[in-house]
């Protein structure tokens, strides 16, 4: 075959690539369904027809309210919340927790609900190993930061408070956790770590997931302190730190004037001078 006859089949071999790479960007991605969306942002907080979690079991939620509030809700809560609707401020009072925007379009949306209204079928799931004392020990350890994470996520003390006496007091950030157990019970909490719903929490883990065991731990932690909460002292960590600083600063004053009087009142020259002159 002479050259210019495969510089011929080159160029044909390279518009035909060049044409389906253009025809396959031209497909869109396959969008996700409503269980899917649902499992991935919903199902951490709610079930269907599984009872409460973080917020309201939504099992018959489509014959409750209608379909232009649910938009508005599920779009962005906080928007309805502030609105001053009784029925949302109603949802908010009963469980404390604002439910995240989502960037879900109305059609994304109203999949969701077509899924709930057809009754969800959430894979089942895996059966946790039940806690030990050690993994309460562990718990706390992890929470405070003292074991790190194994994927390097950040500890819950750089944003969450646990009234107990053996933990040091963590952030004001986020919510307060001594009694989360006790409002979310065991699964609410663990889905909450395992698939964190909310953006900052999210943002935080996206790359660096809490392992399963990990969760067990904190899980533990934070049941036993919900248990014990009634026999811990609150930490007031403001007294502390006025005292700890006015402290250290006499200390640091009385350095200084150590040091100050220590030092030349003048400067070498002019004792050499005055021994002259006495010299003289």
């Amino acid at each position: 075959m002479s050259k210019s006859s495969l510089d011929g089949v080159r160029r044909t071999l390279l518009a035909v690539v060049a044409a389906l790479l253009v025809w396959t960007s031209t497909i869109p991605a396959q969008a996700a369904t409503g269980a899917e969306n649902f499992n991935a942002t919903c199902a951490a907080c709610h079930t269907v027809g599984g009872g409460k979690r973080v917020g309201p079991d939504l099992k018959g939620v489509t014959e409750r309210r209608s379909e232009e509030w649910l938009l508005k809700f599920i779009k962005s809560s906080q928007s309805v919340i502030k609105s001053g609707d009784p029925t949302a401020t109603a949802l908010f009072d009963e469980f404390k927790v604002q439910m995240p925007d989502t960037p879900y379009s109305p059609a994304e949306i109203k999949d969701i609900l077509a899924y709930i209204q057809s009754g969800g079928e959430p894979a089942a799931a895996a059966p946790v190993r039940a806690a030990t004392p050690d993994d309460i020990r562990k718990g706390q350890a992890i929470f405070q930061g003292i074991i790190r994470l194994k994927n390097g996520g950040p500890p819950c003390n750089s944003c969450h408070h646990v009234q107990n006496d053996a933990v040091i007091g963590g952030g004001v950030l986020a919510k307060e956790l001594t009694t989360v157990f006790g409002t979310m019970g065991s699964p609410g909490v663990h889905a909450i770590l395992g698939k964190p719903p909310f953006p900052v929490m999210a943002q935080a883990y996206k790359d660096r997931p809490i392992t399963e065991d990990e969760v067990i731990s904190i899980v533990a932690f934070l049941q036993d302190a919900h248990a014990k909460q009634a026999f811990q002292q609150p930490r007031d960590y403001g007294f502390r730190l006025l005292y700890g600083g006015a402290g250290g600063l006499l200390i640091l004053m009385l350095l200084y004037s150590l040091i100050w009087r220590r030092r030349k009142t003048h400067p070498v020259n002019h004792e050499i001078f005055e021994r002259q002159i006495r010299t003289e």
